[in-house]
């Protein structure tokens, strides 16, 4: 009795460990975009120094999660979920390089002439960061009914996004003078769509932490 709680309390940690550096990358996510609408540098540069302690935060969840599997020896579910885990770290580390991105983009941009708005941005990282914060919720609750709901949604970033590249291409075609500028829009485009498919792979885990199916690829 007393290693089944031991068991559940690590878990506990576990999750929280996790959730606590979700909750970062949706604020790096949130403060990078800030940065290039709002062309306030300073922000960026938080979201760069910040990314140090995302990092330190992956290495902790790697080293319980080891820790918990060799002396622990989850089983079933409690194994599942470790997995889980594991498997969903480095896809929050790699949304956060991602708004990190964006960050380093926004500071270019802030040097330059500044652009017309293409709201399709802000559209595409406010869908990103309501998948995040919901596939986060689905992972917390075991929830994978909502889980698949979401992967469905990653379609609506990637409609959005084809959309504003071929905006951006034929106004960098009839503009020049722009078409530096432009092509780091595209690659803040391109880190949101990122964003979206990450996002997906999290909910997949939520399923198979659930149900003990894969559905990647499906």
């Amino acid at each position: 009795m007393e290693q089944r709680k031991l068991l559940e309390r690590e878990l506990d940690i576990l999750r929280d460990r996790l959730l606590l550096m979700g909750g970062e990358a949706e604020l790096a996510l949130q403060r990078a975009m800030h940065a290039l609408s709002q062309r306030d540098s300073n922000v960026a540069l938080q979201v760069i120094e910040n990314d140090r302690v995302i990092d330190r935060l992956e290495l902790e969840i790697d080293r319980l999660s080891v820790e918990l599997l060799t002396l622990r020896r989850p089983v079933a579910r409690e194994l599942r979920m470790v997995i889980s885990i594991f498997k969903i770290t480095p896809l929050i580390e790699r949304i956060a390089d991602h708004a990190t991105s964006i960050a380093r983009a926004a500071i270019e941009l802030n040097d330059e002439p500044e652009l017309k708005t293409y709201n399709e941005l802000d559209e595409m990282a406010e869908r990103a960061l309501e998948m995040l914060q919901s596939a986060l919720d689905a992972f917390t609750t075991n929830d994978s009914d909502r889980a698949r709901q979401l992967i469905s949604k990653d379609a609506e970033v990637d409609k959005i996004y084809d959309g504003l590249v071929s905006n951006l291409m034929e106004t960098m075609s009839q503009d020049a003078a722009k078409s530096i500028r432009l092509a780091r829009l595209l690659f803040v485009a391109k880190n949101l769509e990122r964003i979206g498919d990450y996002v997906k792979d999290i909910c997949e885990l939520t399923v198979y932490m659930k149900e003990a199916v894969f559905i990647k690829h499906q």
